[in-house]
């Protein structure tokens, strides 16, 4: 380490100045600068040789190969040089500071990739805060790094764009480093979004950490392209060696490595209810951050269309019968199959918008830890469909829920469980659910050849098989928030809903459950049946958090509708 500071430091003599010679001043003013254009030094005597200084000497290299560019481009330059030296004049840092800070906009559309990376290493080295610090720190690492590995991968014979195959040698990484899985590996993805996030904590380094990072993630001649390419081929392999069995959907490339910021997402829904529902669900995901809710109103009504259209982020589609004549299809009798193909309809639509699409019903909220685009921003980069899981309400005696119940196999428990939970009950429901417990899909768009259904991404009419559970966000389900809900779609729900008869097994199951209880019961026995697996009491509550079966969340519904609509017509 001696020998390399010493290496280090003799490259950092400070210049010379002749008589007269010195860096501009700190009140420069910058805005004419932009309209000056360096001309060529040969055909000024001043400008060129013989060298009074060092500093002239810099100043000469800088204009010949700046001319045709700014004199704000040469500061740049010139105050860049300063900086890389031992001592430098007092002023130069804050100089260089409010270069970037008036004109940074202007150097981003100027300066080669070149300088824009020796721009944040003077970042790192005398930055005023400490985003500037690290994030100018970070990505000198990374790009000098990047030089170092690039020029040894020349003597490979190798082009830049060209990735190695799958084939390895079997040999330990240095500092005992684990190897980079190349089909489940998330180093790139977190390097990248970390630096990004990083740069977010100052205005001044985030225009151009941002610019530079969005450059590397687009040049096709990286280690990250390459790694992308490599695992597009080894997801191809996996495939074939599992045959029919894995589905995998590919993933285009320049969707694997979506930041937060640049990710979008949005919810499609095909809906049969009344307006102030529908602007509950709306305002609720919009505050949420969707950048886009596209909602399908299956009993058209145009007044409802209108007001939900006031919001630019809601696209409303009216299914009369002029929509089903120009979509080429019978309007289908099935609700469900209505809802697939307007939700398949809408994820081909949306390739160029969003980048991924969630298929959610009216009743259904989600509730997320962290901000929605940070959680699918964290996928393994080769995912196509994100299933999250849901969380099906307790009814209250008064109000909304704010309890809300999940599934044994959610909470990791053999179904036994059940039975302490739902003593008499609990064993003839799936999970203790009285809806789906299997959750919705937030689908990547622009794959080829898929189709969102109710519960899936499928392909080749199967489920795709790359498909992940992202942690901290759940579907809260408002499938029965109340005795009176649960009763008067009882019906509905028996025979062409979610308790319909789903095959011939000889158990009892929900929907002969629900036929016992009728003809044996009546009321009386579907009520004892509600009070004891969907009703909010003390009781249940506890028996459920003992088991980590319980989320409570507090929605603010009239209000979000208020700060997003305003008043209700």
């Amino acid at each position: 380490m001696a020998a390399l500071l010493s290496q280090y430091e003799a490259r950092r003599d400070s210049f010379s100045y002749a008589e007269g010679e010195a860096l501009p001043p700190l009140d420069l003013d910058l805005a004419p600068m932009a309209d000056q254009i360096v001309a060529d030094p040969q055909d000024d005597p001043v400008l060129g040789p013989p060298f009074r200084s060092s500093y002239h000497r810099k100043c000469f290299q800088l204009r010949e190969e700046l001319q045709g560019q700014s004199e704000l481009v040469f500061l740049n330059g010139l105050l860049i040089a300063h900086l890389r030296k031992r001592s430098y004049p007092d002023h130069a840092p804050t100089l260089f500071q409010r270069l970037w800070a008036e004109h940074g906009a202007h150097l981003l559309a100027h300066l080669n990739q070149r300088w824009l990376v020796s721009a944040v290493t003077t970042f790192g080295d005398h930055g005023t805060t400490p985003a500037q610090r690290s994030v100018g720190l970070s990505l000198t690492a990374l790009f000098g790094m990047m030089k170092l590995y690039e020029s040894e991968r020349l003597h490979s014979g190798q082009p830049p764009e060209k990735p190695f195959t799958l084939e390895k040698t079997r040999a330990p990484l240095p500092m005992e480093m684990d190897a980079y899985s190349i089909t489940n590996g998330g180093l790139d993805v977190n390097l990248l979004a970390r630096l990004w996030q990083e740069a977010e904590g100052d205005q001044v380094i985030a225009p151009l950490a941002h610019h530079l990072l969005d450059l590397l993630i687009h040049d096709d001649r990286t280690l990250f392209r390459r790694l992308q390419t490599m695992r597009t081929r080894k997801l191809k392999q996996i495939a074939a060696k599992t045959n029919k069995r894995s589905n995998i959907a590919p993933v285009p490339v320049d969707r694997l490595h979506l930041t937060p910021q640049s990710l979008r997402w949005g919810l499609v829904s095909t809906i049969r209810a009344p307006l102030p529902q529908i602007a509950r669900w709306a305002a609720h995901h919009l505050e949420l951050g969707a950048d886009a809710l596209h909602i399908y109103l299956d009993e058209p009504n145009a007044s409802t269309a209108g007001f939900l259209k006031q919001n630019p982020r809601v696209h409303v589609t009216l299914c009369d019968d002029t929509y089903w004549q120009n979509s080429g299809k019978r309007r289908m009798d099935q609700h469900q199959l209505r809802q697939a193909f307007n939700a398949t309809r809408t994820l081909r639509a949306s390739e160029a918008d969003l980048d991924w699409l969630g298929h959610i019903d009216v009743d259904e909220f989600l509730i997320a830890q962290n901000p929605v685009n940070e959680i699918l921003a964290a996928m393994p980069p080769a995912t196509a469909a994100a299933r999250v899981s849901p969380a099906e309400c307790l009814a209250p005696e008064h109000g909304q829920p704010r309890h809300f119940k999940f599934s044994h196999k959610y909470a990791g428990l053999k179904k036994a469980i059940l039975q302490e939970v739902y003593p008499t009950f609990g064993l003839h429901l799936y999970g203790g659910f009285l809806s789906h417990t299997s959750g919705k899909v937030f689908a990547r768009t622009g794959i080829p050849d898929t189709r969102l259904g109710i519960h899936a991404l499928k392909m080749h009419k199967e489920e795709v098989s790359n498909r992940h559970r992202p942690p901290g966000i759940w579907l809260a389900h408002f499938h029965a928030p109340s005795w009176e809900h649960f009763r008067s779609h009882l019906e509905f729900r028996r025979t062409r809903g979610s308790y319909r008869k789903r095959n011939e097994r000889p158990e009892l199951g929900q929907s002969e459950l629900f036929d016992f209880l009728m003809e044996e019961e009546g009321d009386e026995g579907l009520r004892a049946f509600f009070e004891e697996v969907c009703a909010d009491t003390p009781e249940l509550r506890e028996r459920l958090s003992e088991h980590n079966m319980l989320l409570t969340h507090d929605f603010d519904f009239d209000g979000a509708v208020h700060r997003v609509f305003g008043r209700l017509p």
